[in-house]
Formats: structure tokens, sequence, C-alpha cells
């Protein structure tokens, strides 16, 4: 169960939550050395592939091609480091519905025994003191920053310190964390990238990292709404990878309704994901290619086709 506590009266206001998840799994248990405070087994991850991450990617996060790729590369290169010279910093960018917090979920889940249910989920206090506080606990937490774009602007600057190319910061070392932020921030821009791949007659798989992550970057730091407004972390080059979410088109919206009955157990049925996925509202208004909460509302537009098709059937 997450633990809550007091927020500081000037920041009492927020909305947004951060998240650390600490605990062991999956790639941590492999020679049974136990390290008692984060409850993992050795001191790094020799040889971790992933290889359930990679299958969840694959087959739960749809018409990401670029940040299935990114982030699989990214996390596993940094875990099967015997020694990192900085902390992991990943920015995910894109609309809602398009899989960032999701993907974060995925991602906990297959590193960190109890994933998102971690007794270590806790909403932050003063920035500096609850990171250290925390990782001197535990150097190999991960800490996830929701709806950046929320956040005060140079807030986030708060924080740089951790994440900067030093061996420790008053005696804790920061090196094995990884820092992951959500922002929908940058999501037109990848949208109008997207919209033009499209226009063109291209294949969205033919949208690279590099034609994207360049004016994300750009994006973010000159929006004042974006968190992170003219921040040091992009200034001084502290965020390893920008990484694109795509606006959902119909066809991911109807994977992501079969998906929804498989999760409920329900008996996949084509007709009903066609007709969630045409509840959906769709942009451009002339062009009706992306769904404008991607997959979000997914679960109620299942409840009410499933309800209508069965009033229709009696």
């Amino acid at each position: 169960m997450a633990k809550s506590v007091q927020y500081p009266k000037q920041l009492q206001v927020l909305s947004w939550v951060v998240s650390l998840v600490s605990a062991g799994r999956g790639c941590y248990f492999r020679n049974g050395i136990k390290l008692t405070k984060c409850n993992i087994s050795i001191s790094y991850w020799p040889n971790c592939r992933l290889t359930g991450l990679q299958v969840n990617l694959e087959q739960k996060l749809f018409g990401q091609h670029i940040a299935s790729k990114v982030l699989l590369k990214a996390v596993t290169d940094f875990v099967n480091k015997k020694t990192q010279k900085k902390p992991l910093v990943l920015s995910l960018h894109g609309l809602t519905g398009t899989g960032k917090n999701f993907v974060s979920e995925l991602l906990a889940s297959n590193i960190y025994k109890k994933g998102m249910s971690s007794s270590f989920v806790h909403q932050f206090t003063q920035l500096q003191q609850w990171i250290k506080g925390n990782v001197s606990s535990c150097d190999r937490s991960m800490f996830i920053f929701d709806e950046m774009d929320k956040m005060p602007p140079g807030l986030i600057d708060s924080i740089k310190p951790f994440l900067d190319y030093y061996d420790n910061q008053d005696g804790v070392s920061y090196r094995r964390t990884i820092f992951i932020f959500l922002s929908n921030a940058g999501g037109e821009t990848i949208k109008q990238v997207a919209l033009e791949f499209w226009k063109n007659g291209k294949d969205r798989e033919e949208i690279q990292l590099s034609d994207l992550e360049e004016k994300l970057s750009l994006e973010v730091f000159n929006n004042k709404y974006s968190g992170m407004w003219h921040t040091s972390l992009i200034d001084k080059y502290l965020i390893d990878f920008f990484i694109p979410f795509l606006p959902l088109e119909y066809k991911h919206v109807h994977m992501c309704a079969l998906a929804e009955m498989a999760n409920q157990n329900m008996e996949p049925d084509e007709d009903i994901a066609d007709e969630v996925a045409k509840a959906m509202i769709y942009s451009p208004k002339e062009e009706r290619v992306f769904s404008s909460k991607g997959c979000k509302e997914i679960t109620s537009k299942l409840v009410q086709v499933d309800k209508k098709t069965k009033r229709l059937e009696e």
C-alpha cells in the first residue's frame, strides 16, 4: 500500500504524484546473494535480458515501436553494467492514453517483485530529502514522476545533483537509481510528425527516434507549462532519452479493446471491438486519424457497447 506523507504548505496545490518503487524480482535472483536493504539478490545484474519486459512490450503495448525499442535497450544496458557513471534518466512524452503510465507499470513489474504495489511507493515531501532518504535505504530505487506538465517551473531542478555525474552526494550514491518522467508535454509535436508521415503515405513504423528526439527536447525545454521549462536537466544533458509515444490509430484502439476483453475474461469479439473503436473521438477533425484519448476510455466504452449488444440480442 502506498504511503502518504505530509505535503509542505507551499506544495499542497500540486496534484501530481511521485512514485518510488523498490523490492526484488526476476533478473535480480541469480546467484543467491541477498542484499537485505532492497530485498534483491546481487549487486549488479549480469546477462539480464529482461525477456519478460520484451514479451510484455511486444504483446501489450500497441503502436509504440520507438518507445518499445528504446526502453528495452536503455534499461537492459543499464542493469547489465556493473558500475554506472550516473543514474538512468528517461523522459516519456505523448498525448493522453498512449501508454506512458502503462509502460512504467510494465517496467516496474518486470524488474521489482511487487511492481507498483510495493510497500515502497510514496508521495513526496521535499524532493531532495525524500529522494536522499529512500536511496539511502535502497540504491536501486526507481522514481516515477507523473504529470510533469503540472509541476511548477524550476521545482525539478532541485534534484539535479542526484542525476549528475557524481560519485556521491553527502555519502549517498545515486548511480544505480532509475528516474522516469511522464508528461503530456510535446504530445502535439509528436502528433504533427506522425500526421506528416500519414499524409505522405508513409508507414508509422518508418518514424525513427531521430525524427522526434531533438524536436521533443526543444519543445519541452521552451514550454513554460512542461515542468521542464529551461531546466538544467536538459541544458546539462542529464536526461538520457526523450522517448516519444505516438498517437494511436483506429487499429490500435481495436487491439486495446480485444486486450481489455481478455483482461476481463470475455470472449474475444471482433465486432464489439470495432464498435468500441468507432465510439472513440478522432482527430484532426477532417482526417480522423488519431484517437483523441488513445486507449484511455476503452474500459468504459466496452461496458457501454457490451450492454447495447446484449439488449439487441434479447
